[in-house]
């Protein structure tokens, strides 16, 4: 690649009032960095899952998947790789080492941390399952490896609605986030299927920071704009949102549509994405950094393709590779053959 191809690329990139923008001398500075990536890859045998959200120059620079946590873990069972460094955050490298227990898994970040995977742990899940003993514990698959090792299925922010309504039992407990699970609850009612759903009590720090008055300041200001949120944001956003869906559904929702602006109210990677792919579409207003996807970097990828450290490694017990294995097999199994979901014994 060079400089001059990486720029064609990125020129249309805008985010935060133009704070994020790229010029050809950026991406000369870059292209040191990006070719010795490229070079590492094939010498080590590996290959760079990246997640929406973190940077474009890792996006269209070195990475050999893109995408959201539900394909980014299935791409990683595709990938003949000894290596896969994910440039994301430490639960979804886990997902992908429960995927691939032979394979090395790598997270480049120097914060690998995630408000909503943080907020539970596999020692919590189990005396609530004491405490509930009735329901189905239901996690989003932005949990950590102990916590999908606890549950009986886990979800994304594309197929919840779905798997839940499949799930054999009227009483549900959905963890970690509270927002996606009362629009759970929402859509569970909107849909006429009587479910008990308890809710844990964690949140997405990004997507808490929206608020309906934005999507009213944002149509006052861009007449006729099309608004997308994330099933992570609150109830009142997706109420006053035109779409609502994962960020692969955002990115399928702006390519067939016909309109020409839209405000897009998830992390700012996907509407650095979204510029990209889509550049005869306007992607306006404001959106929020994740500090923790953006703590991946060039530097850091080069730097665990060269000399990873230990804590870079994502190393997991075959008891809990195996027990979360099962969770995230249960989702799999409804989504590819719409079979109803198998409880844990």
């Amino acid at each position: 690649m060079t400089a001059e191809e990486l720029f064609d690329k990125l020129k249309e990139v805008r985010i935060s009032g133009g704070a994020c923008a790229y010029t050809l001398e950026k991406c000369e500075a870059m292209m040191p960095l990006i070719n010795a990536i490229n070079a590492l890859k094939k010498e080590r045998n590996a290959v760079i899952l990246a997640h929406s959200y973190v940077t474009p120059e890792i996006l269209y620079g070195v990475a050999d998947f893109t995408g959201d946590s539900y394909g980014l873990a299935k791409d990683a069972t595709k990938t003949k790789a000894q290596t896969i460094v994910f440039a994301s955050v430490r639960f979804m490298g886990e997902t992908a080492k429960i995927l691939n227990p032979e394979k090395q898994v790598l997270i480049p970040g120097t914060d690998t941390g995630c408000t909503l995977a943080d907020a539970v742990t596999g020692p919590q899940v189990k005396n609530l399952r004491r405490e509930f003993p009735d329901h189905t514990f239901v996690c989003y698959i932005n949990t950590t490896a102990d916590v999908k090792a606890e549950c009986d299925v886990c979800v994304t922010s594309s197929n919840v609605y779905d798997i839940v309504e499949a799930i054999p039992n009227d009483k549900i407990f959905f963890l970690p986030d509270k927002l996606m699970g009362k629009n759970l609850r929402e859509e569970m009612e909107r849909r006429g299927v009587d479910k008990q759903i308890e809710i844990f009590d964690g949140v997405c720090y990004v997507h808490e920071q929206y608020d309906p008055e934005m999507i009213q300041f944002l149509r006052l200001k861009f007449p006729g704009v099309k608004v997308l949120s994330h099933p992570e944001c609150s109830p009142g956003i997706l109420h006053a949102s035109d779409y609502a869906g994962s960020t692969s559904q955002m990115m399928d929702y702006v390519a067939k549509s016909k309109d020409s602006q839209f405000a897009v109210l998830t992390e700012c990677g996907l509407s650095s994405r979204l510029q990209v792919e889509f550049p005869e579409k306007k992607i306006v207003g404001s959106c929020t950094m994740c500090r923790y996807m953006k703590s991946n970097s060039l530097e850091g990828i080069l730097r665990v393709l060269l000399k990873p450290r230990p804590e870079d490694y994502v190393n997991l017990s075959d008891e809990v590779m195996q027990r979360a294995r099962h969770c995230i097999d249960a989702m799999f199994t409804y989504t590819e053959n719409k079979t109803a979901i198998p409880v844990r014994d």
